[in-house]
C-alpha cells in the first residue's frame, strides 16, 4: 500500500529545482507516475515528498528545429511522440517503437523520458533514442549539464542524475533524421508485453548504427559500420558486446539467438529499402 509523502505541485521549473535543492535527496518526481507509483505501492522507495513535473508548462515542449533537432520535454508523453507529424517522417524507428510500448491508454500517461529515467534493459525507449544519438539534459538550480544517454544510464535501474536534478529533455540531434532503418521486439506472448529483446537498426549516408536493449545491464550501442559491413560482420560485433542473462522471461542463448535473427531480418529490410 502507499506510504505516507508531502505532494508538491511547482508551476515553474524554477520552484521545482529550488526544492529539490533542499529536499532532493527525501524527493520523487514524476510526471506520468507509470513506474514511481508501482515501486511506491510495492514498498520499493518511500519517499518523503513526491514532486509533479506536469504543471510546468516548459517541460512539454516537443519541437523539432533543423540546427539542434528534436526536443522531447520531460512531461511528453509517449502518444505525443507516436502522434507527432515529425517524429514520424524523420524519426520513424521512434514512432514503431513508442507504438509497441504497453497499451494505448498507458502511453497517455508514460513520458518518453520517464521511460529512460526508469533505466530498464528493456525500455522500448532506450535503444531507437541511442541509435539517433539522443542526449539527455538535465537541469538542477545550479545549471544544466548534457550528455549522452549512453553516459546517463548505467546499470539495471540505475543512472547518474542526482538528486537535486531532474532529466529536463532529451535532445535528438538532426545527424541521423530521416534515417532509413527498422525495429524488431520480441515479446513473450502476443500484444502489450515486456521486451525479451530488441533491436534497432538505421542507415543513414554511408553508415549503419546499431543498437541493442533487454541484453545486457544497459542498453547496448555497437560502433558505427560501413555501410558496405555483411550481416556477419555485424552480428559478430553483436555477440561480443551483448551480455545476455538467464531470467523468467528468456534464457540467456535464445536472446543472443533472436539478437542475431533480429540483425538480419533489418539488415534484409534496410537494405530493400536503399
Amino acid at each position: 500500500m502507499l506510504q505516507d509523502f508531502s505532494y508538491h505541485d511547482p508551476r515553474s521549473l524554477a520552484e521545482a529545482l529550488s526544492f529539490l535543492a533542499e529536499h532532493g535527496a527525501d524527493s520523487a518526481v514524476f510526471s506520468g507516475g507509470t513506474d514511481l507509483f508501482v515501486t511506491i505501492r510495492a514498498g520499493l522507495t518511500a519517499p518523503r515528498h513526491v514532486v509533479n513535473l506536469k504543471g510546468i508548462e516548459e517541460l512539454h515542449r516537443l519541437s523539432w528545429d533543423e540546427t539542434e533537432g528534436l526536443t522531447i520535454g520531460a512531461c511528453v508523453t509517449v502518444n505525443q511522440l507516436v502522434d507527432d507529424p515529425v517524429v514520424q517522417s524523420r524519426f520513424p524507428i521512434l514512432h514503431h517503437a513508442g507504438s509497441e510500448l504497453a497499451t494505448f491508454q498507458l502511453r497517455n500517461r508514460a513520458t518518453v523520458v520517464g521511460n529512460i529515467v526508469t533505466a530498464s534493459p528493456c525500455g522500448d525507449m532506450s535503444s531507437p533514442l541511442l541509435v539517433h544519438g539522443g542526449e539527455v539534459v538535465l537541469a538542477s538550480a545550479s545549471g544544466e549539464r548534457r550528455m549522452p544517454l549512453g553516459e546517463f544510464i548505467t546499470g539495471v535501474k540505475r543512472t547518474i542524475i542526482r538528486p537535486d536534478e531532474i532529466v529536463a529533455r532529451i535532445v535528438v540531434p538532426p545527424t541521423w533524421a530521416g534515417a532509413a532503418g527498422g525495429y524488431e521486439k520480441l515479446k513473450r506472448i502476443k500484444g502489450h508485453d515486456l521486451g525479451v529483446v530488441a533491436v534497432a537498426m538505421i542507415r543513414h549516408r554511408d553508415a549503419i548504427r546499431v543498437s541493442i536493449s533487454s541484453a545486457a545491464p544497459t542498453p547496448v550501442l555497437l560502433p558505427d559500420f560501413p555501410a558496405s559491413a555483411s550481416i556477419a560482420d555485424i552480428q559478430k560485433k553483436a555477440q561480443e558486446m551483448i551480455s545476455p542473462i538467464d531470467d523468467v522471461r528468456a534464457t540467456a542463448e535464445y536472446r543472443s539467438f533472436m539478437v542475431n535473427v533480429f540483425i538480419k531480418r533489418l539488415m534484409d529490410s534496410v537494405e530493400a529499402a536503399s
